[in-house]
């Protein structure tokens, strides 16, 4: 496994694709009200992505159909936008990616529409505490896996379950590059395998289920559940290693 280094002027360039993706998200959470339907706040999101001189870069990404990855309730990774009205109670989860001159930023969070079930909150504080712990962990020389197990323990310690099968990846010059960034252990031994150095970029983001991390794929081929027809939450930020610590990209 080959994990690529960016110099000063690479997260220089990085920070523009990713600074509007901070601003597509904070936009979702403004607009995505009752009524509103997943269409509609996918084509908001998709024309202000353009109005920033970028890309949507999920568009056409592997055959997906839209800008934006819109997840309601039990989806918790990968919906897809329909005609879908938003109601009160909804949790929504928003994961945008953008392209400008050939770099890519990427994130996602999820938030609730209107008054949300107090079990919906405590499941979305867990996925963004789970964020920002692993994010304060992060120092030069530790293992990539030293981070799952942090996001593992994070989640688990909260009574909650991380999804199976995706993962945490590199990003750059590709929307997904190594390493991959499981947020649980799949080996006992988390000293071992590469190692985070300066001047990597990667993306974090726990999923997490309330019961049962294995997954399903709905019959649109992207919307991913848990088995457990259970609630979820995502949450996601790109980061760059400078100065030995995580910088935030996808912070307003």
């Amino acid at each position: 496994m080959s994990v690529g280094i960016k110099s000063s002027k690479d997260i220089q360039a990085l920070k523009i694709p990713n600074a509007i993706v901070a601003r597509a998200l904070e936009l979702a959470k403004k607009e995505a009200k009752v009524g509103l339907s997943l269409l509609e706040l996918d084509s908001l999101i998709e024309n202000f992505i353009l109005s920033q001189g970028g890309r949507p870069s999920f568009k056409g990404l592997y055959g997906f159909p839209n800008t934006t990855c819109i997840s309601v309730n039990e989806v918790i990774i990968h919906g897809v936008p329909t005609h879908y009205r938003l109601k009160c109670g909804d949790i929504i989860g928003i994961d945008v990616g953008v392209e400008v001159s050939g770099w890519f930023g990427d994130a996602a969070v999820t938030f609730g529409v209107g008054e949300i079930h107090s079990s919906d909150k405590k499941l979305m504080e867990c996925s963004q505490n789970a964020l920002q712990v692993a994010i304060d962990s992060i120092r030069c020389n530790m293992h990539f896996k030293e981070l799952s197990k942090i996001l593992g323990d994070y989640i688990v310690g909260c009574g909650f379950v991380p999804l199976k099968g995706f993962c945490g990846h590199g990003i750059g010059r590709s929307p997904h590059e190594e390493p991959e960034i499981p947020n649980y252990l799949e080996t006992p031994n988390f000293k071992q395998g590469p190692k985070i150095r300066e001047g990597m970029v990667f993306c974090i983001e726990p999923m997490i289920c309330q019961k049962n991390g294995e997954p399903k794929i709905l019959e649109d081929r992207w919307s991913v559940v848990s088995v457990d027809g259970l609630n979820g939450s995502h949450h996601e930020h790109t980061v760059a290693i400078v100065n030995g610590k995580a910088e935030i990209l996808t912070e307003v």
